[in-house]
């Protein structure tokens, strides 16, 4: 059973991936890596929204965890190209 971390992130995950709605929902309920990366993005981004709402901003700290979350759906997205040429 995902933890409501995971289920956070895949809900994002779905928001900022909309064609991969559907296939995000039955892999991240059989896929135990990709339930982990929806984990890490639900961290990944809310540390951001903790960054952007900061005063004053930190330019440097928002840029880090833009990447991070960049680099989270990428890793997402290869995920789904990878199961559908399964």
């Amino acid at each position: 059973m995902p933890s409501a971390a995971s289920q956070r992130g895949l809900l994002k995950l779905m928001l900022r991936l909309p064609a991969l709605r559907g296939q995000l929902q039955l892999l991240c309920a059989k896929n135990q890596s990709l339930a982990s990366l929806c984990e890490a993005y639900e961290e990944a981004s809310s540390m951001l929204d903790r960054q952007r709402r900061l005063a004053p901003l930190d330019h440097s700290m928002i840029s880090e965890y833009e990447l991070i979350c960049r680099e989270i759906e990428e890793e997402v997205i290869s995920v789904c190209i990878a199961d559908t040429g399964t």
